[in-house]
C-alpha cells in the first residue's frame, strides 16, 4: 500500500464550519487516510491517501465539489 500525501492550496480562507464539513466530506471517501488543514497556514489542506485507492485529482475535485477554488501544490 502507498500513502502519499497531497497538499491542496484553497483560495478562498473556509470558515470553522467549512473547514470541518469538507475534512468530513474527504474523510468519507475510499482511500483518504488523514485530512487536515494547516494549523500555521489555514488555506493549506493536507490530505494523506491510499493511492492504490484514489488520486489527488478526485481529492482536488472533492474540495471543487464544495465550492472552493483550489489547486495541488507538489510535495
Amino acid at each position: 500500500m502507498n500513502l502519499p500525501e497531497v497538499l491542496i492550496h484553497v483560495s478562498e480562507m473556509p470558515n470553522e464550519t467549512e473547514k470541518n464539513e469538507l475534512v468530513e466530506q474527504l474523510r468519507i471517501l475510499d482511500g483518504v487516510i488523514a485530512p487536515r488543514f494547516s494549523q500555521e497556514k489555514e488555506h493549506l489542506l493536507f490530505v494523506s491517501y491510499n493511492s492504490d485507492t484514489i488520486n489527488a485529482t478526485a481529492l482536488l475535485d472533492k474540495v471543487k465539489e464544495n465550492g472552493f477554488k483550489a489547486q495541488l501544490v507538489g510535495l
